[in-house]
């Protein structure tokens, strides 16, 4: 039984680093779009990327919050959750 825990424990931490990978990911080609759109604002094919990108951050974003809690103060989701885990300096994600 106790491996059958330590199994669900790294699947959901291996879960939850995946969704902050992809998170980060879309922040970082939103910011990029965001950039070339500022020189090319009648592209319609990158506007529509970064649409695209906004709207799949929007959702993983709430997804990821309803699991494990708020990623900033912004968005503190529907519980306030900032000191029910470790902080970064004591093995937390940060």
């Amino acid at each position: 039984m106790l491996m059958d825990d330590n199994n669900c424990m790294n699947n959901n931490q291996s879960n939850r680093e995946e969704m902050l990978h992809k998170i980060k990911c879309l922040k970082f080609a939103i910011t990029d779009l965001a950039l070339y759109l500022d020189t090319h604002p009648n592209d319609e094919k990158a506007l529509c990327l970064h649409n695209k990108y906004c709207k799949e951050l929007r959702t993983l974003t709430d997804q990821y919050q309803k699991m494990y809690g708020p990623l900033s103060i912004e968005c503190p989701c529907n519980k306030w959750r900032w000191l029910e885990e470790p902080w970064p300096w004591e093995g937390g994600v940060s």
